[in-house]
């Protein structure tokens, strides 16, 4: 089976319904070894098409994971970025806001994070919390500092939809090309996960009660992640809804994605010219001479 990237991309304009969206498809891979196989190729392609990326020097890609607890975010970078650069690839981590984040707006801790041009920046969740669990909680939204009048939950998602388009519209116009991921996991699935958490030791830290707090707040996150789908994948910047119940089959879709999106990029490696061809003919005469 090949995989279609925009069979998963969410169209500018969609009205997401994530009931419809599935969250387990037919597998690409018949076996464990295939697996193996069709992973390798992906992660050498895109290792490949990486170190063009950190030559050309033109282009910055930034990858965004989102996803319910137990989706899969943190193996899927793991497995699928296994074969970059480290020099060419940071990943962050963006969890409950320092005190000093809480003074600046919702967007400032993460924009110090973006990916330098010839590089690969990861955010494992990233601004997009500020419309999602901000949006469960409402009660982190009134203590983040904001003036009263902007506090208006009729208004205030709007805005910050509003905001972080234009940021991403920003960023494209500048070089910076962003896909987005929302890893869609059932709850029976992520119920399954949570068990094997419990049940083997060596994944017993992956797991806290408040997992299990936010589970109950299942639908309400399905609707604020349908809502923030709607409103936020764009032509320049869109959301993929990668099926994540296959964990395996998750990282080949998403690996397909990225090495797509590489492709379609205009990169060539820097041309030498002629003043460039006679000095390095020179160094060569010098080095060969010390033979």
């Amino acid at each position: 089976m090949k995989i279609n990237s925009k069979d998963f991309r969410v169209q500018e304009g969609d009205k997401v319904k994530l009931k419809k969206w599935p969250t387990l498809v037919k597998p690409v891979y018949q076996s464990k070894e295939q697996y193996q196989k069709l992973l390798a190729e992906h992660v050498a392609q895109l290792s490949a098409l990486q170190q063009l990326q950190y030559a050309a020097n033109s282009y910055a890609v930034l990858l965004i994971f989102q996803a319910m607890d137990a989706a899969g975010k943190d193996g899927a970078i793991k497995h699928v970025m296994s074969g970059i650069n480290p020099q060419g690839c940071q990943v962050f981590s963006f969890k409950h806001p320092s005190a000093a984040e809480l003074e600046h707006d919702f967007l400032w801790r993460t924009t110090q994070c973006l990916p330098e041009r010839g590089r690969i920046g990861i955010f494992n969740r990233s601004y997009y919390e500020e419309v999602l669990i901000v949006r469960v909680h409402p009660e982190i939204l009134r203590s983040e500092g904001l003036p009263g009048e902007l506090l208006d939950e009729k208004t205030v998602w709007e805005e910050r939809y509003r905001s972080i388009v234009d940021l991403e519209n920003h960023l494209y116009r500048n070089g910076t090309r962003i896909i987005k991921f929302f890893l869609h996991l059932s709850e029976e699935e992520q119920r399954k996960r949570f068990l094997d958490r419990i049940d083997e030791p060596e994944k017993n830290w992956k797991f806290s009660l408040a997992d299990i707090t936010e589970r109950k707040f299942w639908n309400d996150y399905m609707k604020a992640y349908e809502e923030c789908l709607s409103a936020t994948s764009t032509r320049d910047a869109p959301w993929y809804v990668v099926p994540a119940d296959d964990k395996e089959n998750a990282r080949l879709i998403i690996s397909r994605i990225i090495l797509d999106t590489f492709k379609a990029l205009k990169m060539h490696y820097p041309k030498t010219d002629a003043k460039r061809r006679q000095e390095l003919l020179l160094i060569r005469k010098q080095l060969s001479r010390q033979d």
